[in-house]
Parts: C-alpha cells; sequence; structure tokens
C-alpha cells in the first residue's frame, strides 16, 4: 500500500518564495495596540493589500507562469476570474513578456475589470449565475492553444499562495492561530502547508461569508459540497464548491471554519480604515472581521490573520462602510 504524494510540499512553498523574490512585494506585517486589547492578544496582519496587483494573488499566477516552458509561454495564458487573480494573471503575463485572455463574469467589479485591462489582457465575459466559468475558459485555451492557470486548482499557484504564510511567519516567529479567508481554497492551502510544515501545532482557521460556506459544509461532510452561488458583499469568495486539488489540502491541515456575515465584514473594513489606516475590499476584511467577532483566535495568544486584498473602488468602499451595497 503506497502513500498518495502531497499536493504541495513545505519545499514546495520555499521554492516558490525563491523564484517570485525580487517580483512580488514582500508585504508588511502591522500591529495595533487597539486590536490587541480587544481580542486580548497578539494579533498580526499580513497585509496582502499591499501586494503587486493589490491582492494575494500575484504570488501564485507569477509562479505558476514563470514555471512554464518558453515555447508554451509564448503561446500566451488563458485564466477564468471575478477580479484578483485576472489582475494577476495580466501582470505576469505582461512580467513574463506574453498575453493574457481572461475569462471575467460580467458583474466583476469595474475596477478590478478596468485594472485587468489596463495589464493587457483581453477580456472574455460570462454570466456567472448560468454560465460555466471553468468549461468556457478550457475551451477558448483549446482553441488558441493557450495555457490556462486556475485562481487555486494547480500546485505552482497553491505554492505560491503560500508564501505569504512562509513570509509571515519568518517575521513573527511562532503563533497559535493563522486566519485565512477562504474562496476557492488556494490561500488557505499554500498557507497551512507553509505553515504546519514550520510549526505543526498551529491552528489554522479559514474563514468564509456566511452565503457561502461551501467549504465549512465540506469539510463537515468529509467531501465536496455545492451550494446555490452566493450573494455576498465577499465577491472574491461567492464560490460554490472548494477545488478538488485545494479540498484535498484544506481537509487534512484545516482545523476549522469560521463564517461571517455581510455586516460584520462591512464593520472590518471600516475598522481597517479607522484604526489601521489601511483599505480592505471584504473577501480582504474577512479574517478582521472573524477575529473581531470573537469567531477566529479563540484562547490564542499570537494570532496571525492574513489580510487577501485591497481592490475595492472608492465609490463602492464608501457606500460598504456607511452600511450600504449588496
Amino acid at each position: 500500500m503506497t502513500a498518495t504524494a502531497p499536493v504541495v510540499t513545505l519545499e514546495d512553498v520555499r521554492a516558490a518564495a525563491a523564484r517570485i523574490e525580487g517580483v512580488a512585494h514582500r508585504t508588511p506585517v502591522l500591529r495595533s495596540r487597539t486590536l490587541d486589547a480587544l481580542v486580548g492578544g497578539e494579533v498580526f496582519l499580513k497585509c496582502e493589500n499591499f501586494q503587486r496587483v493589490g491582492a494575494f494573488k500575484f504570488r501564485g499566477a507569477y509562479h505558476a507562469a514563470s514555471r512554464l516552458t518558453p515555447e508554451r509561454l509564448a503561446r500566451g495564458i488563458a485564466a477564468y476570474s471575478s477580479g484578483n487573480h485576472a489582475q494577476a494573471v495580466a501582470l505576469a503575463a505582461r512580467e513574463l513578456g506574453t498575453t493574457a485572455v481572461i475569462v471575467m463574469p460580467e458583474d466583476a467589479p469595474r475596477s478590478k475589470r478596468a485594472a485587468t485591462e489596463g495589464y493587457g489582457a483581453e477580456i472574455v465575459t460570462y454570466d456567472r449565475y448560468t454560465g460555466d466559468r471553468v468549461a468556457l475558459a478550457e475551451a477558448l485555451a483549446a482553441e488558441r492553444g493557450l495555457t490556462l492557470i486556475p485562481p487555486y486548482e494547480h500546485p505552482d499557484v497553491i505554492a505560491g499562495q503560500g508564501t505569504a504564510a512562509l513570509e509571515l511567519l519568518s517575521e513573527t516567529g511562532e503563533l497559535d492561530t493563522l486566519v485565512v479567508p477562504v474562496g476557492g481554497g488556494g490561500l488557505i492551502a499554500g498557507s497551512a502547508t507553509a505553515a504546519k510544515g514550520l510549526q505543526p501545532g498551529i491552528r489554522v482557521v479559514g474563514v468564509e461569508p456566511e452565503a457561502g460556506d461551501d467549504t465549512k459544509r465540506s469539510l463537515e461532510a468529509g467531501r465536496r459540497v455545492s451550494i446555490p452561488v452566493p450573494h455576498t458583499i465577499a465577491d472574491g469568495q461567492a464560490l460554490h464548491t472548494p477545488g478538488e486539488l485545494t479540498f484535498s489540502v484544506n481537509r487534512r491541515l484545516v482545523d476549522g471554519i469560521a463564517l461571517v456575515s455581510d455586516d460584520e465584514i462591512r464593520a472590518a473594513m471600516r475598522f481597517a480604515f479607522e484604526r489601521l489606516k489601511i483599505v480592505l475590499e471584504p473577501s480582504g476584511a474577512t479574517p478582521l472581521a472573524a477575529l473581531l467577532a470573537g469567531r477566529a483566535a479563540g484562547p490564542s495568544r499570537r494570532t496571525g490573520l492574513i489580510l487577501s486584498g485591497g481592490n475595492i473602488d472608492a465609490d463602492r468602499f464608501a457606500e460598504l462602510c456607511a452600511g450600504g451595497g449588496r
């Protein structure tokens, strides 16, 4: 009987860190005495809103694209995304001297679409509630001879995303708990791989919006569960089922999932802006929302949060912080 090899290892994450060094930013880790006092412990905020393209996604996209052969790279890259992975692939393609075609939902945030086009990508739209973005992107890639880089279902993408946690732990030392937002599961899969590879006893907690609890349900069921496409302000986490690869990692390494409401996300965005002086998009604020609501840290003395991104336009940010928006 042979053991199944892990999808990604700590050494894979370390190799990804070496490959993206000098291209991706080493993002800052912020502290707040006010936040420490509120939760009764030390909190370390890994601010991926300061990453290139404004989100952690550049780590995995660039790492995966940079590992393509020159021949495949020259033919171009395809991807599907609601925004942050779209921007990341578009910028990675530009950095590596190739082209990108991105399948995006028609209702993707305007700022994310504009940024993706600004990096030089071609955009093909679809209806997220009726269309199958994976099938559309796969057909497009096959038709044009492009290499598809998915937002999370790829070992090189997962390894690249894990570099955020690798950096965090190298700066903070041992943590009791690591709190990470969950969409398709790539960030938490890579982060858990890095964190538990370095510190086996660390507790890894994912955070989902209440309306998009597919990973929580899947972990409880012991298999991937699909839900209707969720309606939530956290558009980067509006998925209906976890990835197959990512779930195979997360069911082993993730200790639990906390859920947060849209109102709690809005409150966390306001807190980050008023107290920390940073801008977070809704998905990027979910770990902070869970911490402030008392659902993430538990008895932890030292807690690390990965704030995954800050891509939101000024009008939308103001609307949500004022308590509006859907």
